[in-house]
C-alpha cells in the first residue's frame, strides 16, 4: 500500500510543487484547494493519474477524508500582499478556522502536520539575521497584521496540539520563494518586476529600494520541506536563501536579464513593509544537512523562461 499525503493548498504555487515532489517520492497525494488562489493549469499534467486526487474544498469547512493518512501539508492560504490585503478575513481564517480543522484530521488519522508558516512572523525585524528563537516585532492591528498573526496563531495551535493531544508536527518557516507557476499578477516582487519588464513597462518599486529579500529558488524550497516532512524535528525551520539584496539592485537585475530598456521608478513604501529579510538557515543545515543550491541568476532564468512561455 503506497503512503498517502494530504496537500492543501495544493492547486497553489507552492502547493503544485509539492504534489510533484511527493508523487515523485511514491506517495498518494490528495491535493484540496478551493481555487481561491489557486489554479487548475498548476495541476493539470496530474489530473489522470491514479495516484493522484483533486478535492475542490475550503479548509476552514468539515474535512473528511476516506481511508489512511501518513502526512498532511497545510499550505492553504493567500500568501501574496495583494492577495491577503484584497481577501483579509478568509486569509484570517484559513490560518486559524483551516488550521483546527487539519490538526483535527491529523489527530483522526495518527497522521503528522507540516505547517506552512512564514518569515513574516518575524514582522519588521530588530534583529539580523533571522533565527527561529526571535519572537518577531509585528503589528497586529496593521494592514499585513491580518497575514502575520494568521500564521502566528496557527503556530501556535501546532503546538498546543502537540503539546496536548500528542500530534506529530513540523512548522517551516518560509522566506521569500519563487519560480514558475507563479502568478504574474500576485504583487509580488519578481513576477512583477519581470511582468513589468516584458511588457517594457517602468519597473516600479516601493520606498528607495534600500529594503532587502532574500530569494529562495522554488525546487531548493521543496527539497528542504520533504526532509523537514521526513525529519523528527519539531521546533520551526527556517528554509530560505540566506544570499541576501536589496530591492533596488533586484529590479536591475531583472532589467539586465530579460533585455528590457524599462526605467526604475519609486512609489511610497507601504506601512509595516519590512526593511531587511534574511534567513539565519544554521538550523535546516544541522538538522536537515539543507542549504540552498540555485544560483539567483540560473533560477531567474528558469522563472522568465516560464513567464515567457505562458504569457
Amino acid at each position: 500500500m503506497s503512503k498517502r499525503v494530504l496537500i492543501t493548498g495544493g492547486a497553489g504555487f507552492l502547493g503544485s510543487h509539492l504534489c510533484d515532489r511527493f508523487l515523485n517520492e511514491g506517495f498518494e497525494v490528495l491535493c484540496m484547494d478551493n481555487l481561491l488562489t489557486g489554479r487548475m493549469d498548476n495541476i493539470e499534467h496530474l489530473l489522470q493519474r491514479e495516484d493522484f486526487t483533486f478535492i475542490h474544498q475550503d479548509v476552514t469547512n468539515y474535512i473528511h477524508v476516506s481511508g489512511e493518512l501518513e502526512l498532511i501539508l497545510h499550505f492553504a492560504s493567500p500568501a501574496s500582499p495583494i492577495d491577503y490585503l484584497e481577501m483579509p478575513i478568509q486569509t484570517l481564517k484559513v490560518g486559524s478556522l483551516g488550521t483546527h480543522k487539519v490538526l483535527g484530521l491529523a489527530k483522526a488519522k495518527k497522521a503528522r502536520l507540516l505547517l506552512a508558516s512564514t518569515s513574516e512572523v518575524y514582522g519588521d525585524p530588530l534583529i539580523h539575521p533571522q533565527n527561529e528563537t526571535y519572537w518577531g516585532n509585528v503589528n497586529p492591528v496593521g494592514f499585513r497584521g491580518v497575514y502575520d498573526e494568521a500564521k502566528r496563531f496557527a503556530e501556535a495551535m501546532v503546538m498546543a496540539y502537540h503539546r496536548f493531544h500528542n500530534i506529530d508536527t513540523r512548522i517551516v518557516r518560509i522566506f521569500n520563494t519563487y519560480g514558475p507557476r507563479m502568478r504574474l499578477d500576485d504583487g509580488r516582487a519578481l513576477p512583477t518586476f519581470m511582468g513589468q519588464a516584458m511588457r517594457g513597462e517602468d519597473i516600479t518599486i516601493f520606498g528607495d529600494g534600500s529594503q532587502t529579500r532574500s530569494f529562495c529558488y522554488v525546487d531548493d524550497l521543496v527539497e528542504g520541506i520533504y526532509r523537514l516532512s521526513q525529519s523528527n524535528f519539531v521546533e520551526p525551520v527556517n528554509i530560505g536563501n540566506s544570499d541576501e539584496v536589496t530591492i533596488l539592485d533586484f529590479a536591475k537585475e531583472i532589467v539586465r536579464l530579460t533585455g528590457a530598456t524599462s526605467k526604475i521608478v519609486f512609489k511610497p513604501l507601504p506601512h509595516d513593509d519590512p526593511k531587511i529579510r534574511q534567513p539565519d538557515t544554521r538550523r535546516a543545515k544541522e538538522i536537515l544537512g539543507w542549504e540552498a543550491s540555485v544560483e539567483r541568476n540560473e533560477g531567474l532564468k528558469r522563472t522568465l523562461a516560464y513567464f515567457q512561455e505562458v504569457v
